[in-house]
């Protein structure tokens, strides 16, 4: 992983009572919301290219800090599913490692976190992806990354995809997002990379249809950076 500096003290400072949001221990040492234990799992994960297969058309080169298991899923859920907002910091950091390996050597950067839709965020008391990208801008900045969070598109309401098929869910990320000023001049010039960035990957149709839409306003992606990668079943 990137050295970007101090993620260890991200992941095991700020004492939170609630116990490690990894393993759920109250074990000393629980502090920034993991245990050791815990930390030292998320520390020693290592970004890499990840990609669904099938992969959706203008899905961009996508890298994961790790699989959607274990100390990674489970703060995960903590954070977004349970209102461990503390977790946002320790988390940010992280995805500024998966930035920081999906852009090469130091660049400029344009983040583009995808949005919540308007019931989520109130729900969340905020846009869970808006705080992580602000803590990943902040920890890139601190190593020297000339770093700018954009925010050019809003989430409509869609349904479920719990209940939509593979071809529903493309369907339903195809509508899902707009640009928040039609034919405004794109706001990224000469070698800036523009990131996409979400907490998890499963078939990618959200971040190719965040991708198409950034296309066509002259935002083209280099990269999207996640959290997390889902494994595909494999049905018998």
């Amino acid at each position: 992983m990137p050295d970007l500096g101090g993620l260890w003290s991200d992941l095991t400072d700020l004492v939170l009572p609630a116990g490690c949001a990894g393993c759920g221990g109250r074990a000393a040492g629980a502090r920034r919301g993991f245990c050791p234990g815990c930390a030292g799992e998320l520390e020693s994960l290592c970004p890499a290219p990840t990609r669904p297969s099938p992969a959706p058309p203008d899905l961009p080169p996508c890298v994961a800090l790790g699989p959607y298991a274990g100390a990674l899923r489970e703060g995960l859920l903590a954070y977004k599913e349970r209102g461990r907002h503390g977790l946002a910091r320790p988390l940010g950091a992280l995805l500024a490692e998966v930035v920081a390996v999906a852009v090469g050597p130091a660049r400029p950067v344009a983040l583009v976190p995808v949005p919540d839709t308007a019931p989520a965020a109130r729900a969340r008391y905020g846009d869970h992806l808006d705080r992580l990208a602000g803590h990943a801008a902040a920890r890139l900045r601190g190593a020297g990354w000339p770093v700018r969070v954009l925010r050019p598109l809003r989430a409509l309401p869609r349904p479920d995809s719990v209940e939509l098929d593979s071809a529903g869910r493309a369907a339903a990320a195809g509508s899902a997002f707009r640009l928040r000023r039609v034919g405004a001049p794109p706001p990224v010039v000469g070698d800036t990379a523009v990131v996409v960035l979400d907490d998890i990957v499963t078939t990618g149709v959200t971040l190719a249809a965040v991708s198409r839409i950034l296309h066509a306003a002259g935002m083209t992606p280099n990269a999207a950076a996640v959290l997390a990668a889902t494994q595909k079943r494999r049905h018998r």
